[in-house]
């Protein structure tokens, strides 16, 4: 491992109190951070040295609720008004053969990464075969296989039937997966436990997944009032709301990921705020589909907001300005609650706290590990540079990355990756997508 000097930078640390280096330094050896400053450091020799003059640097962004595999449907599912495996039409995940599902995850995982997100929280099928191959990149790569005991075959036909067989099968899988996977690579891989949504998973099933999760140690993610159809399913089968189901089952609470919360009411907010929940705004993807989460009331209650991009899509800036502006537009007006730092953090630290990794990733700071994005600010919709967090949250976009550090690795320079062959991933990607396509079309 090459030890690194980056210097002549603008730092956007994300540590506490927001500060900003101008001139800045930033050191790694053994792939954390050793020091940083401003000025001119005291350095060794056999640094491997990084002029970052004109650059930005910012600490990796972390996304919380990815399926990498859904860039399959990218263009088309957008515009059809659902999540893809609710939708007819469309490829489905029981339809994805392995080589397919490794193709298109690696596609995932590479746009994520080009486009700053050092680690990405990734579920869907075939995860056994694509966390590997997406950690090929040089990416983090947490996740977990997608757990539910009804039959996807029929979801998008509206038919809901849970058979414990698929559920021991799923939460199998899942727990098999962090017995092979969890912690190695240096930590870049890492397990959750996905319940997939209140509505694909049975009450027993979603008992069973709180004492795995007891007994691992370990937290879970899970789609939660996405859709009013979930909220209807889960009334007329529980009596209840999903976030009430989860709260009477034990799940709802800090160790919770729950992505979406947009169908939520009054008693719903206070008691995900009053949890503490971790809560994966997608905020982009929400806002195609016709939706907007209510964020500043969920905020408000006290619930902690995190970023994901979820499917079609892997660009973390651009959720920033989306989350950004959809918190303005629920205020009227801009205010001092919705700011470029509050989704800057929310990209960075509030990720590495939702993943349980605050310690250790989402800031640059001295005895982190090195995981840091170097953006090009030498560009006409990045000049002038008088405020270098407002220009990246309101003008810069993922395509004004130019390095990627991972576990002080450089694994993206001048915006192209250096341990995989881009082209080669880009046309496995293809074939997959066309060969799922044509399939689904003709069925």
């Amino acid at each position: 491992m090459t030890d690194l000097l980056v210097r002549n930078a603008i730092i956007l640390t994300g540590a506490a109190g927001r500060p900003l280096l101008t001139d800045g330094y930033l050191l790694v050896r053994n792939g954390r951070i050793a020091a940083l400053g401003q000025g001119v450091p005291a350095v060794a020799e056999n640094f491997r040295a990084i002029d970052a003059r004109g650059k930005v640097v910012t600490p990796g962004f972390v996304n919380i609720h990815t399926h990498a595999i859904l860039t399959m449907v990218r263009g088309v599912a957008e515009d059809m008004g659902f999540a893809p495996a609710y939708t007819p039409g469309v490829p489905h995940g029981h339809e994805v053969t392995e080589d397919e599902a490794i193709a298109l995850a690696r596609l995932g995982a590479l746009e994520a990464l080009l486009f700053g997100s050092t680690l990405i929280n990734d579920t869907y099928v075939h995860q056994q075969l694509t966390m590997p191959a997406m950690a090929e990149t040089g990416i983090r790569v947490w996740g977990s296989g997608r757990i539910h005991d009804v039959d996807f075959s029929r979801v998008h036909l509206a038919e809901w039937e849970h058979k414990p067989e698929i559920g021991d099968w799923s939460l199998g899988e899942a727990v098999e997966l962090y017995e092979r996977f969890h912690g190695k690579e240096n930590g870049r891989l890492g397990v959750h436990l996905a319940a997939h949504a209140p509505d694909t998973c049975s009450r027993w099933l979603l008992e069973r997944i709180r004492d795995e999760r007891d007994r691992l140690g370990l937290r879970v993610q899970s789609h939660l009032s996405q859709s009013r159809l979930e909220v209807e399913r889960i009334r007329e089968r529980d009596g209840m709301s999903p976030p009430e189901l989860y709260d009477d089952i034990g799940l709802l609470d800090d160790r919770l990921l729950a992505a979406h919360c947009i169908h939520v009411d009054a008693q719903d907010i206070a008691r995900i705020g009053g949890r503490r929940v971790h809560v994966a705004h997608i905020a982009k993807g929400n806002q195609t589909g016709g939706t907007i989460a209510p964020t500043t009331a969920l905020r408000k209650a006290g619930a902690q907001f995190a970023l994901g991009t979820d499917n079609m899509h892997a660009d973390m800036v651009e959720v920033m300005r989306w989350a950004l502006n959809s918190g303005r537009v629920q205020e009227g007006h801009v205010t001092d609650f919705w700011q470029p730092h509050t989704v800057f953090e929310m990209a960075t630290m509030g990720g590495a706290r939702a993943m349980g990794l605050e310690n250790e990733i989402g800031s640059l700071e001295v005895g982190k590990k090195a995981d840091m994005v170097i953006f090009d600010y030498r560009r006409p919709h990045l000049v002038p540079n008088i405020e270098p967090l407002g220009n990246l949250v309101h003008t810069a976009q993922g395509r004004d990355v130019d390095m990627v550090i991972v576990d002080g690795v450089v694994v993206v320079e001048d915006g192209r990756p250096l341990h995989v062959d881009q082209d080669e991933i880009l046309r496995d990607a293809q074939r997959a997508a066309e060969s799922l396509w044509s399939r689904a079309r003709a069925a």
